[in-house]
């Protein structure tokens, strides 16, 4: 049996919607809008730290309510519109270790883009993804998955999309429950 390694704090989620060709973006916004997957990307993210590129951020408009938004950028201001900005991942995973009213220390989810999803894939615990049926055109994707690092745990089918969290190799379990509980 495998060694179970422990769960690092925060642990790094990746969460992402992405065509089968995984396609993420375009032009600087997100190609399809999907209400029940937005619903679901609220549910878990809620009360949990994000970390996001500028450009990002900046196709948001505006932070996320009911969670910490942390940016990384070395071109916006420091407090910049209410958000934290720092000036590379690992800044701002270290300031997402560190909890605040209201905001979990135990999870920090990735939310894009493109590169910040490729730095944080090798510090990733777990991956959300909304894995959409159709194609889209687009110019930003996700980062290659490496094969045999990853369990799929959880598999929900929605209409327009199959919801999936993957588990590091290795990684003990944590409670699912908020997980499970959200995709029904």
């Amino acid at each position: 049996m495998a060694e179970q390694k422990p769960l690092p704090k925060p642990a790094v989620c990746l969460i992402a919607a992405l065509t089968p060709g995984g396609v993420i973006g375009r032009g600087g916004g997100i190609p399809w809008k999907i209400p029940e997957d937005q619903r679901l990307f609220k549910k878990i993210t809620a009360g949990h730290a994000v970390i996001m590129g500028r450009r990002t951020f900046q196709s948001l408009g505006r932070p996320l309510p009911e969670r910490r938004n942390l940016v990384i950028s070395r071109t916006l201001p420091p407090d910049s519109r209410e958000v934290e900005v720092y000036p590379d991942l690992a800044s701002g995973l270290a300031a997402a270790a560190k909890e605040r009213p209201g905001i979990s220390g135990e999870r920090v989810f990735i939310i894009g883009g493109g590169g910040i999803y490729a730095q944080a894939l090798p510090l990733a615990s777990f991956l959300y993804l909304s894995r959409l049926r159709r194609e889209y055109p687009g110019d930003v994707y996700f980062p290659p998955i490496p094969a045999g690092e990853w369990e799929k745990i959880i598999c929900r089918a929605y209409q327009e999309f199959e919801w999936e969290v993957y588990k590091r190799n290795g990684i003990k379990n944590i409670n699912l429950e908020h997980e499970l509980l959200s995709a029904q």
